[in-house]
């Protein structure tokens, strides 16, 4: 059946559904001119009460160049809908790539991807970028580039040594149970650290024994 394409502000055409959030529907984009895959995260503006989430997805996107991270190309601005055009991620994520490896994933290949992960993560906590939503489905693959890179930072947040951050936010299954409490946290304290290693054991885990 073939791909139906829509226009965004005769920019790029959109095709089908590659992903839908609470929030937002990414769908893969062809650039008129270049003829280039990207996929295209729509953000619903009028959904108000997640818009300083969503800015705050793009600043820091803008902000983030490291080879582990989905890179943010443009932005584009209508009345009613935030369009984030970003890489595309051929391989799928963390969590299909999971799935289509039923007995676990060779000690080998899984260590290369987790290295990967930390290093993105590292490098955010570099520019003080803190991404709270660690989970194999923000894990997306370019086999091409033999890349594994972090993406939707949607719950992302700015952070600065002592500051305390309080929103319990994250995914359920990958949340540690101080976060769940509500109580405050900074990237520095037991608390985040105890939430950041328990979430990278978790990811690790996955991927050796194939669970989901």
């Amino acid at each position: 059946m073939a791909t139906q394409w829509q226009g965004v502000c005769g920019l790029y055409h959109l095709g089908r559904t590659l992903g839908r959030g609470h929030f937002a529907v990414v769908k893969l984009g062809r650039h008129v001119n270049t003829g280039q895959l990207v996929a295209v995260k729509m953000i619903d503006k009028t959904k108000l009460d997640v818009m300083a989430t969503n800015m705050r997805e793009q600043v820091y996107l803008n902000a983030c160049c490291h080879p582990n991270v989905v890179r943010l190309y443009e932005v584009i601005d209508t009345p009613t809908t935030l369009y984030l055009v970003m890489e595309l991620a051929e391989g799928g994520d963390l969590y299909d790539y999971i799935l289509r490896h039923e007995g676990g994933v060779v000690e080998g290949t899984a260590k290369r991807h987790f290295a990967q992960i930390v290093r993105a993560v590292s490098y955010c906590h570099q520019l003080h970028v803190v991404h709270r939503d660690l989970k194999p489905e923000n894990v997306v693959f370019f086999p091409q580039q033999g890349a594994v890179k972090l993406t939707d930072f949607g719950f992302s947040n700015l952070f600065q040594p002592g500051m305390m951050l309080a929103t319990s936010c994250g995914s359920l299954a990958y949340s540690a149970p101080e976060i769940l409490l509500g109580e405050e946290y900074d990237l520095c304290n037991k608390i985040y650290k105890q939430n950041f290693f328990n979430t990278q054991h978790v990811l690790m885990f996955c991927l050796m024994f194939a669970l989901h």
